[in-house]
């Protein structure tokens, strides 16, 4: 589908409580920009997003095929958090959608409360806080450690996995890495032939891995299994990551000596007293509501990240920072118009474009392309005004998904 020429004042709906920097960076680029606090279901999105040219959710809003085949006003999506497995990215492609996230804003608050879990669990600081708040003063040393000298696994050596290895060293940890892709050590850090020599070795294990069908589950009884008796496990990433029955069965036998879990393959839309896991009650496990990147700091950085990467598109037609999308950055806008079009990656869009441009006399002062193996997208600079027949000309090829001019 095709759309015109952005509105004067182009609108910008901010779902799931998303940080005020976010609204403020927008009403200052010139958007409209209503908020919302809570999470919108499928069908709820589709009915709100009609009148809205820009899309900002979190983690529990899902988007799936269906918005974008319904919403043609739709120009660009922004995911104000890490992951984006809760939107169809094929299909806000094929609509012509871009979608932008953050990788990179909360990876300290991440690391730094992984940190603060590997010492609170070699302390035993979560059922220490337990007694003295039921008024049993319990002081103790046995199974309680000092972290300094133990070994830290790390799985996953990403912008998050990095930041907590040069931590762990810095408290005098011995830092081992597992990653599917060849990663160079920060400090001291070892690399891993494989994920058995990493279980093995470590006495804390600490995930730090996207949600992707090699990762689904990858922690079950036989993995948990081969990790040193005693050791810790520690899992920030993604619910599904971990087995939870058999991490239960691994705690209650003796297996492993305590964990520390922020997310899970079930939570709650909302927060309120619905959350259950069978890991409630048990000695040594330290329970947080997937907070890992809950600070200001984060959510501010997150805020400001998207919203930039999402004005910056509209505004000048820049994928930079894309997930789903062909990366094109363009010069800066001159005096002149820009044409944007996303079309299906197919020959002859390019030529046929050109002809329509060429019967104008309009002088190309820049042109850009980019393809992947579903869509191209081109932008155009030119030093005067398209005549409307044809832009609507450009719109109507077999092949185009979407034209938008910049004035």
């Amino acid at each position: 589908m095709n759309s015109g020429a952005p509105q004067l004042k182009p609108r910008v709906l901010l779902v799931e409580n998303i940080h005020a920097i976010a609204r403020d960076l927008f009403v200052q680029q010139g958007f409209e920009v209503e908020t919302l606090k809570s999470a919108l279901t499928p069908e709820a999105l589709i009915e709100k997003i009609q009148d809205f040219d820009v899309l900002g959710v979190r983690s529990k809003t899902s988007v799936p095929a269906e918005v974008f085949a319904r919403s043609p006003r739709l120009v660009a999506m922004g995911c104000f958090c890490v992951g984006t497995n809760h939107v169809d990215l094929d299909a806000a492609r094929a609509h012509g959608v871009p979608v932008f996230n953050a990788p990179f804003s909360n990876t300290r608050s991440v690391a730094e409360m992984t940190i603060s879990n590997v010492v609170g669990l070699s302390r035993q600081l979560g059922l220490r806080n337990i007694e003295m708040h039921q008024g049993i003063w319990n002081k103790k040393s046995d199974g309680c450690f000092e972290v300094r000298g133990k070994t830290l696994g790390i799985i996953g050596y990403g912008n998050i996995g990095t930041q907590v290895s040069a931590m762990a060293e810095a408290l005098g940890m011995r830092v081992v890495f597992y990653d599917i892709l060849s990663k160079l050590p920060l400090g001291n850090a070892k690399p891993m032939p494989d994920l058995d020599h990493l279980l093995a070795e470590s006495d804390f294990v600490t995930l730090h891995v996207p949600a992707t069908p090699l990762t689904n589950r990858m922690m079950g009884a036989d993995e948990l299994g081969r990790m040193k008796k005693g050791a810790y496990l520690l899992n920030a990433s993604r619910g599904n990551v971990v087995v939870i029955e058999a991490l239960v069965e691994a705690l209650k036998s003796g297996a492993l000596a305590g964990a520390a879990i922020d997310v899970f393959p079930v939570e709650p839309e909302a927060n309120g007293k619905d959350f259950a896991t069978p890991l409630r009650g048990l000695a040594n496990v330290i329970l947080t509501p997937h907070i890992g990147g809950a600070t200001e700091e984060a959510q501010g950085n997150i805020g400001r990240e998207v919203a930039n990467a999402l004005s910056r598109h509209f505004w000048s037609g820049t994928t930079e920072g894309a997930v789903n999308f062909p990366l094109v950055t363009p010069p800066p806008m001159g005096p002149g118009h820009r044409l944007l079009n996303i079309h299906r990656n197919v020959p002859g869009v390019l030529s046929e474009i050109n002809r329509v441009v060429s019967s104008l006399g309009a002088n190309i002062q820049s042109q850009n392309l980019a393809t992947d193996p579903e869509v191209g997208f081109l932008i155009m600079d030119f030093d005067r005004e398209l005549p409307g027949d044809s832009m609507e000309k450009i719109r109507q090829l077999k092949a185009s998904i979407r034209t938008r001019i910049l004035r």
